[in-house]
C-alpha cells in the first residue's frame, strides 16, 4: 500500500517498522494489571489511558473491561422502521433476503438489528421505498421519551440530517407542526431529501443558530422541544472508534458550557406546561447529569417529568429514579446515551 500511495522513502520506513515489530514484539513489557490497572486495560483494549481511568473510577475495573470489549466489537447495523410506510415485521422480511441475520430490538418498538448485510444499504428496495432510517436503538429511545402526539407543535432544535426528525414525524402520524432547526443549511437540505424518501409531510426547516436568544430566531414556542446537543460523542465509540484519540475529547468542560447555553435557549422555546428533552450521545457526567442539574438550579420553572403513562416497560427499565435515560454499549447492544425529560410548570 505504501509503495502504491507514497514516496519510496515512506515504503522503506514502513518496511523497517514492520520488520522491527515482527522480530521484537515478544519482548515488549505489558503493564501489570494489579499495579497499573488503567494502563493495563488501556494497552490490552487500545484505549487512551485518561478515558480508562475515568471509567475505572466510576464503574470499577471489571465493568470497564466489559465496556472496552463491547466497544471494540463490530456493532450490528441498527435501523428504525418508518411506520408511516411499513410495519417492523414487513421491513424485517424485506431486509432478511439480503442479510445473514435480522432481529427486532429489545426496547425500541420499531428497531431492527442487521448482521452481515450483503449489499449496499442504498440498494435495498426497502430503503428506496422509505421503509426505514439508520438509527441506533438508544437514539430511538430519545424520541419516545419526548413522546410527541399527533396535532402538537414540536421543535427538533439541533436537527442535523434528521435522524430523530423522521422518528418524531412518525410518532406524530404526520399530523401537527414539526420544525427542524439547524445552523447548517447543507444538513437541512439532506434532511429535506430524506423526509421526502420517508413520506414525511409535516416538517418545516428553520436555518438558525440555537445559541442565539429566541428573540433573534424565528419559530415561536412549542408543545415539545427536543435538544440533541453537540457533545464529545464518547457514547458512539463502537461506530466511531477513531474519535477516542482526539485530544479535544478530554475537554468535557468546554462541551458542557456549550450544552448548557443551548439548553437555556431551547427552554425559551417551550410553552408553559410543555416538555423539553435534553439528550447527548455520551455517558460522561459532565455532559449529562451535571448539565441538567446546573440548568434546573437556574430554572426552577422546569422540573424532571416522569409522567409517561404510555412508555413501554422495556424502556422504563432503563430509567433511573429521576426518570432520566442512561444506556451503555456493554448493555443491550446500544450506544451510550443520556436523556432527561423536563416539564415547564
Amino acid at each position: 500500500m505504501a509503495k502504491s500511495l507514497s514516496a519510496p522513502w515512506v515504503a522503506a520506513f514502513v518496511n523497517a517498522v514492520l520488520r522491527k515489530a515482527a522480530t521484537g514484539h515478544a519482548s515488549v513489557p505489558f503493564p501489570d494489571p494489579r499495579r497499573e490497572p488503567a494502563k493495563a486495560l488501556a494497552t490490552i483494549w487500545a484505549f487512551p489511558e485518561w478515558l480508562v481511568e475515568r471509567w475505572i473510577r466510576r464503574y470499577g475495573s471489571d465493568v470497564t473491561a466489559l465496556l472496552c470489549e463491547s466497544i471494540n466489537a463490530i456493532p450490528p447495523l441498527s435501523l428504525r422502521t418508518n411506520t408511516l410506510k411499513a410495519s417492523r415485521l414487513d421491513c424485517m422480511a424485506a431486509i432478511a433476503v439480503e442479510a445473514d441475520g435480522v432481529e427486532a430490538t429489545g426496547a425500541a418498538p420499531d428497531g431492527i438489528r442487521v448482521q452481515g448485510l450483503r449489499t449496499r444499504l442504498t440498494n435495498l428496495t426497502a430503503f428506496r421505498q422509505g421503509w426505514f432510517q439508520v438509527q441506533d436503538e438508544a437514539a430511538q429511545l430519545v424520541s419516545l421519551l419526548l413522546a410527541p402526539r399527533p396535532g402538537e407543535s414540536v421543535l427538533d432544535a439541533c436537527a442535523g440530517r434528521g435522524g430523530k426528525t423522521g422518528h418524531l414525524a412518525q410518532l406524530m402520524a404526520n399530523q401537527g407542526v414539526l420544525a427542524a432547526m439547524d445552523h447548517n443549511p447543507a444538513r437541512l437540505q439532506q434532511l429535506r431529501e430524506d423526509m421526502r424518501r420517508l413520506g414525511v409531510s409535516n416538517v418545516s426547516v428553520i436555518v438558525a443558530d440555537l445559541g442565539q436568544p429566541a428573540s433573534q430566531n424565528p419559530g415561536g414556542r412549542f408543545d415539545r422541544v427536543l435538544l440533541d446537543a453537540p457533545c464529545s460523542g464518547l457514547g458512539t465509540l463502537r461506530r466511531n472508534p477513531d474519535i477516542k484519540w482526539a485530544a479535544d475529547k478530554q475537554d468535557l468542560q468546554r462541551y458542557q458550557a456549550v450544552q448548557l447555553t443551548l439548553l437555556e435557549r431551547a427552554a425559551e422555546r417551550v410553552k408553559p406546561g410543555g416538555v423539553l428533552v435534553y439528550a447527548v450521545c455520551s455517558p460522561e457526567p459532565e455532559e449529562s447529569i451535571d448539565v441538567v442539574r446546573a440548568f434546573l438550579a437556574k430554572n426552577p420553572e422546569f422540573l424532571p417529568d416522569d409522567d409517561m403513562p404510555d412508555l413501554q416497560e422495556p424502556i422504563r427499565e432503563l430509567l433511573d429514579p429521576q426518570g432520566f435515560l442512561q444506556t451503555y454499549p456493554h448493555l443491550r447492544y446500544m450506544d451510550g446515551f443520556f436523556a432527561a425529560r423536563l416539564r415547564r410548570t
